[in-house]
């Protein structure tokens, strides 16, 4: 049986079944920001995506080869200010 702490970063769909315009994958936890560093590259002009409550326009990449996964919106909602 596995067990979670509140210390767990923890990542989840967030988004209904079926298609649709955006999809939204929810990260939370100790390590959210860094690995949104690892993933996300802001496009140009646009914030890092680390400013707190702040959507960011970029694209997710691979971390191992740089390749453009999808384009995508992200924000980091660092606690305790936030849901999770």
């Amino acid at each position: 049986m596995n067990t979670f702490s509140l210390d767990d970063t923890i990542a989840a769909i967030a988004t209904p079944l079926g298609e649709g315009g955006v999809g939204i994958v929810k990260i939370s936890g100790p390590e959210a920001a860094s690995i949104l560093r690892r993933l996300f590259a802001p496009a140009a002009g646009a914030t890092d995506g680390l400013e707190p409550r702040r959507l960011a326009f970029g694209h997710i990449r691979d971390p191992q080869t740089g390749d453009v996964v999808d384009e995508v919106l992200a924000t980091h909602m660092p606690g305790p200010h936030s849901y999770t």
